[in-house]
């Protein structure tokens, strides 16, 4: 029933995405994508990654490639590449974290569009364009695809791959016409907050697609990457500073400013799991307590907009339970891990009694429904992530 609604629907939108799409060509043919790399000690991958965003089937963009203070080769690569290439533009800056980095990239962007990409990340090549293609045919604010996790051992496969492209599209056609026949390729999400706080059970998704709701495309995550927005989106919003969890604190911010996502079915971007990134290393209670701080801004506009703030309730226990753990163990580092003594450990301390202080009193403001539905959504997240961890661990 689910399934022929959706059709129905798309049906019905069908004129009014044409009538958009055109338009749109009329006005530009051929706008301007600003991408945006921080770059931090990624000399051994970041040839690859930026080679796949030249290597892009559209040619209208604007690589923008922020050094942030790295101690390796990365900033002599960067400069090779904008001494070869006139569309890559480089920012060297001391090192003040990937928020600052994203931040400084967002000052000096030039595109009506803006995309972001990690440094040792892959893209196809056709992410762009296709992406691009489905913004312009829908008028959302935002397009999205799905990603790929992939291993070291496979980064020459994963290389070639997106080299050939994704399937299926037609994204080699530049004609308006062309681009047209990649309609039915693209899905829209409405209220993509209410999306992102809600779809996140993997679970939940596959019976959802079973029984034709469009689960899939209505998942969201905090990633910034394999992603497309209108620059409208960023104006006057900036990362926080000096913090982890930069995406997390600003998800429902910006998804809250979108009209509607077009979602594309396709795998578009190549992420990079290995020991020594952000997402394997050990984290201290600082790291944990920073997550808690992005919650603190996501509650009040979830329940402003009337959305059950799910994911960031998951997000909140989760990072409460690993915080005090960290504190029970006495390896906590402040400062980048320059100093670590009793005092950082009492910080630690006043923080996590300010989170709990939190987490308590935003649980007050649901409903007793709500609060059930949180509790069963993280209940089932916390055993998909036991399966998760375990993968992406065990990832060569």
């Amino acid at each position: 029933m689910g399934s022929k609604r959706f059709v129905k629907c798309a049906k019905q939108n069908r004129t009014r995405f044409e009538r958009i799409a055109m338009e749109n060509y009329a006005k530009n043919e051929n706008p301007l994508v600003s991408i945006i790399v921080p770059v931090y000690n990624s000399a051994k991958y970041l040839s690859g990654c930026v080679d796949s965003i030249l290597a892009q089937t559209y040619k209208n963009i604007e690589l923008i490639l922020v050094d942030d203070g790295s101690k390796d080769d990365s900033g002599k690569i960067c400069d090779s590449y904008a001494s070869k290439d006139s569309r890559v533009k480089v920012i060297h800056q001391q090192n003040g974290g990937i928020s600052r980095a994203q931040n400084a990239g967002l000052d000096a962007v030039s595109g009506e569009f803006i995309a972001f990409a990690d440094n040792d990340d892959i893209l196809d090549c056709k992410n762009i364009e296709i992406l691009l293609n489905a913004i312009l045919q829908s008028g959302a604010s935002m397009s999205k695809a799905k990603w790929q996790q992939f291993g070291l051992s496979s980064l020459e496969q994963i290389k070639k791959e997106a080299g050939l492209g994704a399937r299926g599209l037609g994204a080699e056609k530049s004609q308006a016409t062309a681009r047209l026949e990649n309609l039915p390729q693209i899905k829209i999400v409405k209220n993509p907050l209410k999306a992102y706080q809600t779809v996140f059970c993997k679970i939940f998704r596959i019976i959802g697609n079973k029984l034709g709701k469009n689960s899939e495309a209505r998942y969201f995550n905090e990633a910034n990457w394999c992603r497309l927005y209108k620059r409208e989106i960023w104006q006057g919003v900036r990362f926080p500073e000096g913090k982890f969890a930069q995406d997390t604190a600003m998800a429902s911010v910006l998804y809250s400013r979108m009209n509607c996502v077009a979602h594309v079915d396709e795998v578009l971007y190549y992420w990079l799991q290995r020991e020594d990134s952000v997402t394997h290393k050990m984290r201290d209670a600082g790291f944990y307590h920073d997550h808690i701080d992005a919650v603190r801004a996501n509650w009040d506009l979830c329940l402003k907009h009337n959305v059950v703030p799910a994911r960031s309730y998951y997000t909140m226990v989760g990072n409460l339970r690993y915080e005090r753990c960290a504190l029970k163990s006495g390896e906590n580092t402040l400062n980048g891990g320059k100093s670590s003594d009793a005092e950082i450990q009492k910080i630690y301390e006043k923080n996590y009694v300010k989170d709990v202080e939190f987490a308590k009193s935003a649980v007050k403001k649901l409903t007793i429904l709500q609060r059930a539905q949180c509790f069963t959504m993280a209940c089932v997240r916390n055993l998909e992530k036991i399966i998760y961890d375990y993968k992406i661990k065990n990832m060569k």
